[in-house]
């Protein structure tokens, strides 16, 4: 077998388990919550900057709208988000923290501080900057 070919060779097999790794991590974290690892992050980008639209929150998490829509509808059932349309453009849906979303702000602060990923900080943000310099190439390859 061409030893590039072996599975623990491919970059794809390493940024998967790593992401599934992560993101197993994050369960009981987020299960007290109610929350899934997907909710959690829009969570996050609301609390940044609420009432995004619903295309410009999948262009921050690269989500495309129908994986999204669905994901905001179970959000809004548990009380999380209010989906609104734009009064300046019907078309346009914005996406707000309800007052029972605000009110997890406290507890979404400590979920990050209790990650057990013993790995020096340096590191991990050093491999979050290669891993950011990696999506922006994709990105760019995937436009052209």
């Amino acid at each position: 077998m061409i030893d590039y070919l072996k599975l623990d060779n491919q970059l794809c097999f390493a940024l998967y388990t790593a992401n599934r790794k992560m993101t197993s991590q994050y369960k009981p974290l987020l299960d007290p919550l109610k929350l899934t690892y997907p909710q959690y992050l829009v969570m996050l980008v609301l609390l940044e900057e609420d009432g995004i639209t619903v295309k410009s929150l999948g262009e921050k998490l690269y989500l495309d709208s129908g994986t999204l829509t669905p994901l905001l509808k179970r959000m809004e059932k548990t009380g999380y988000v209010v989906r609104k349309r734009s009064d300046e453009d019907e078309r346009k849906v914005l996406i707000h923290l309800s007052e029972e979303g605000k009110a997890l702000e406290s507890s979404l602060e400590q979920v990050p501080l209790n990650l057990c990923i013993d790995v020096d900080i340096e590191k991990l943000v050093g491999l979050r900057e290669s891993l950011n310099e990696l999506i922006e190439t994709l990105s760019c390859q995937a436009s052209k």
